[in-house]
């Protein structure tokens, strides 16, 4: 038989309805005394384990504050860059930089969307905190 490569692999898949697919996975765990499980569930198991505060602090917090502590010397940069972050006007933004402190994304964004708009804003001379 030849040899799939991952990528033929994965073509094949695609083309398999679900229930094909949840047969062969039932066949592959049988074929190869193995259990599919969700990563998740695998990591989470540990954490479970400890003790009940210490588990609910090990959850990654997966969504963020953007405050804006305070908009610096080059205020009118900073209203610029909350312009380019958000869907604000001139007049919300300008009022949201006078206003500071602020939160810019109050709990909306992920932690890769949080750190841009921090160093986006840092960089236009403003004061950020990420919460």
């Amino acid at each position: 038989m030849a040899k799939l490569s991952t990528d033929e692999l994965l073509e094949t898949f695609k083309e398999m309805t679900l229930l094909e697919l949840s047969d062969f996975v039932k066949v592959f765990e049988e074929t190869f005394d193995v259990k599919a499980a969700a990563p998740v569930a695998v990591a989470a198991a540990p954490a479970a384990g400890g003790a009940g505060g210490a588990a609910e602090e090990a959850e990654e917090q997966d969504e963020f504050d953007v405050i804006l502590e305070a908009a610096g010397d080059k205020k009118i940069q900073v209203i610029k860059e909350i312009r380019a972050l958000t869907s604000l006007g001139l007049k919300e933004a300008k009022d949201l930089v006078d206003g500071a402190p602020k939160p810019v994304f109050d709990g909306k964004v992920n932690k890769e969307q949080a750190e841009k708009a921090k160093a986006a804003l840092e960089g236009a001379g403003a004061t950020v905190s990420v919460k």
